[in-house]
């Protein structure tokens, strides 16, 4: 298959990855994370986050799921943006497998409205009502955009004031730290973010997500939680080995770079040939709207998906090893079929 600007899901695995992988398949070790290579994982992330709780599981779903099942107490429903990863893209896992209500909130932009949520608060004590206790946002959102420093603080904020909790969804959070320029526990556990969940497939691994529990009280029964939800791999050294080049070596930052950079230069290219590019580009989705009867025929060369059909809106993705070869290859292929 050629290179696509579907989703960073695509891509293959950074090099130094799968060497680390290989490197660590030696001999026996213990399993189920009792080994070396798995607490030096987890030292990597307490030397960027300080004093936390680390648990590694298989894949985003899984991490943002166990991440509510850990933090809910008996009758708890999280507020969320009606376009989160948790509420469109997930087949209903979080409220299946944790048995909360997802509280809905409009959003344009895929960034959590405030005063929009507001409304979920109104009722809290009628116990014929559903209780918002947790809620949970995605850096970067679904449309690709990127919570300000000063944005999830006042988020954080609206949480603790209401006795909620914070979980974030960091499924593309490298990208997120290389658009701010800070560091990841500047946007989160320095911002009051409870529970994070760790992305790196989407940025050169192969498999495998970090839960992080900057709240160690919502971390005691993990362990048993994340055994009864089918999150424990047993061979535990070759998903968190990956994670410690990813830190040590700055492979998250090099690969989101990469991947941030090569959108700016797709969104510019795509003005170039006066194709409208529909929302801030920051990270590393760009949105634009194509001709209508163009599309089918450039998803042969280049597959992307489709995400407002009414108005032909596309989004396209860019990854860790894109290039802008592979840009200028899509504008050619567009301009061929507008016979420009």
């Amino acid at each position: 298959m050629k290179k696509s600007f579907a989703s960073d899901n695509y891509s293959g695995v950074h090099q130094k990855i799968l060497e680390k992988i290989i490197e660590v398949n030696n001999g026996h070790v213990s399993a189920y994370g009792a080994d070396e290579i798995t607490q030096e994982a987890i030292e990597c992330f307490k030397d960027i986050f300080g004093d936390v709780e680390v648990f590694f599981v298989f894949n985003g779903t899984g991490a943002n799921v166990l991440a509510l099942e850990g933090m809910k107490a008996r009758a708890s429903a999280v507020i969320t943006p009606e376009n989160a990863h948790i509420v469109q893209d997930e087949t209903g896992a979080p409220s299946k497998i944790t048995g909360m209500q997802l509280l809905t909130v409009p959003s344009t932009d895929g960034k959590l409205d405030l005063e929009a949520a507001q409304k979920w608060l109104t009722f809290k004590n009628n116990f014929h009502k559903p209780k918002a206790e947790i809620i949970s946002i995605s850096q970067t959102t679904e449309y690709g955009t990127v919570y300000t420093l000063d944005e999830i603080k006042a988020i954080s904020n609206f949480a603790k004031e209401n006795n909620m909790l914070l979980h974030m969804d960091g499924a593309r959070i490298s990208n997120a730290a290389v658009a701010l320029g800070c560091s990841f526990k500047e946007m989160t556990g320095d911002l009051g973010v409870d529970v994070l969940s760790f992305g790196g497939t989407k940025n050169g691994l192969m498999f495998g997500e970090a839960l992080i529990f900057f709240n160690k009280e919502l971390a005691k029964e993990f362990s048993w939680i994340r055994k009864q939800n089918l999150q424990l791999y047993s061979k535990m050294r070759f998903m968190s080995a990956q994670f410690i080049p990813y830190i040590k070596n700055n492979i998250w930052f090099e690969c989101a770079k990469n991947a941030n950079d090569i959108a700016q230069y797709l969104k510019l290219e795509l003005e170039k040939i006066e194709i409208p590019v529909t929302k801030e580009v920051l990270a590393n989705a760009v949105f634009a709207i194509l001709p209508k009867e163009i599309i089918s025929e450039l998803q042969k060369s280049f597959y992307f998906y489709i995400w407002n059909e009414n108005i032909h809106e596309v989004r396209l993705v860019t990854s860790f090893d894109s290039t802008k070869e592979d840009v200028d290859n899509f504008i050619k292929k567009i301009k061929e079929l507008l016979g420009k």
